[in-house]
């Protein structure tokens, strides 16, 4: 069974490997989504867990967006104040509730259908202070001139 589950994982990577040579992707179905989960993300708390279409790591030098992920926040699980040297990064909630901190310290309630951006130079945080898990795309898109 791990024999085959490895074989498995190693032809997908494989085949997101090629694509990626061959040009880029267009369309990044939701089985293919690569996984990757990180604990006390910029000084917060608990897991922000991710499934990602292509990460920074995987994003060509001339791609303006380098990533782009579905994320989850349990609740009271939180990304700390970080700010973006770089990049800029859009959260489009897509379900629960949070606590959004910007670049003026502010503390502003979000919910679904909240889109809140950081563009390069400012800084910002994201708490889930819901029941129930937040969920939010993320985009990380940077200058391909920079």
């Amino acid at each position: 069974m791990r024999k085959t589950v490895l074989i498995i994982a190693v032809s997908a990577a494989i085949a997101v490997s090629l694509a990626f040579a061959a040009g880029s992707p267009q369309l990044f179905k939701q089985k293919d989504l690569k996984t990757w989960d990180r604990n006390d993300v910029a000084g917060g708390t608990g897991t922000l867990y991710g499934k990602f279409s292509f990460t920074r790591n995987d994003a060509k030098k001339s791609d303006t967006i380098k990533e782009i992920g579905w994320m989850t926040l349990k609740p009271g699980a939180s990304i700390g104040m970080h700010k973006h040297t770089v990049n800029e990064d859009a959260y489009i909630i897509v379900s629960g509730e949070g606590e959004f901190i910007g670049d003026d310290g502010k503390v502003i309630k979000v919910k679904d259908g909240d889109i809140t951006i950081a563009r390069v130079g400012q800084s910002h945080a994201l708490k889930n202070t819901g029941k129930t898990d937040l969920i939010f795309l993320d985009i990380v898109a940077q200058d391909s001139e920079k």
